[in-house]
């Protein structure tokens, strides 16, 4: 298993884990408590990303098991990830904990099987085990976000956010794309100051299009948890300003991003 990878997971595991400390010990009913994301509650938002995990292992393991998955997208592209969701947060609290413990260790097995260089399916382009964990990351980070929201729970940015920043940037094109916008061919120079102080740049120096602001603010941008409004990032550049009204770093189509403050 590669450095990168071995990184990857481990962060992976701390922003999980920080997660799960967090609702751990919640009474039944406050595991009903709605977040920003409608119709969502927390169970529901535990459930989706056990859910995804168990997705990812079925892609990374067995390919017509992973085949009969995609066939059951198709068929119901408005409700499948919905209803997956809403299903597994109806559970007890407990057995939903249990299952969310076995699908993170099971996917995090499931990477660490994958031989270097092997790319496994998911629903957009395939994808290497450090994308996918990658992209894992990204989505604990972003739904425990809803969480944390809901319960009103205060916790302290990490630099493992860069996680976050780095899909966020290379996803750009992306962005536009999902929008049916053409992606435009300038480069990009992204500037992002890090929790713990340190500079963190994507892009050319020398780039006309320019984004600086603070990693955290990018980060909650990208995965549509805050209004662009809302935040202290500055574009330099007709494109870069686009870019930050549609940034999108997950997979499916636009979403519907948070009202301004």
């Amino acid at each position: 298993m590669s450095e990168v990878l071995s990184g990857l997971l481990a962060d992976l595991a701390a922003e999980s884990a920080q997660l799960r400390a967090a609702v751990a010990d919640l009474p039944d009913q406050r595991w009903r408590t709605p977040t920003p994301a409608e119709g969502w509650d927390v169970a529901t938002q535990i459930a989706h990303l056990a859910w995804t995990d168990e997705c990812a292992v079925v892609a990374a393991t067995d390919p017509e098991a992973w085949e009969r998955l995609v066939a059951q997208a198709i068929a119901d592209m408005e409700g499948f990830v919905d209803k997956g969701a809403l299903a597994g947060g109806a559970v007890p609290p407990a057995e939903l904990l249990a299952r969310w413990d076995s699908s993170r260790e099971a996917l995090a097995d499931a990477l660490r099987g994958l031989p270097d260089g092997a790319r496994m399916q998911w629903f957009g382009p395939p994808m290497s085990a450090a994308s996918m964990a990658t992209a894992r990351f990204m989505e604990t980070w972003a739904h425990a976000l809803d969480v944390y929201d809901a319960l009103e729970v205060e916790v302290e940015p990490t630099d493992r956010v860069r996680n976050v920043c780095h899909l966020g940037v290379r996803t750009r094109g992306f962005s536009f794309a999902t929008h049916g916008l053409t992606p435009p061919e300038s480069v990009v120079r992204v500037e992002l100051t890090a929790p713990s102080g340190v500079l963190w740049t994507w892009g050319p120096e020398e780039a006309e299009q320019r984004v600086t602001g603070s990693a955290w603010d990018f980060a909650r941008l990208v995965t549509q948890r805050v209004h662009r409004d809302d935040t202290d990032l500055v574009a330099e550049g007709e494109e870069a300003a686009q870019w930050l009204t549609i940034a999108q770093a997950f997979a499916g189509p636009p979403g519907r991003g948070r009202e301004g403050a």
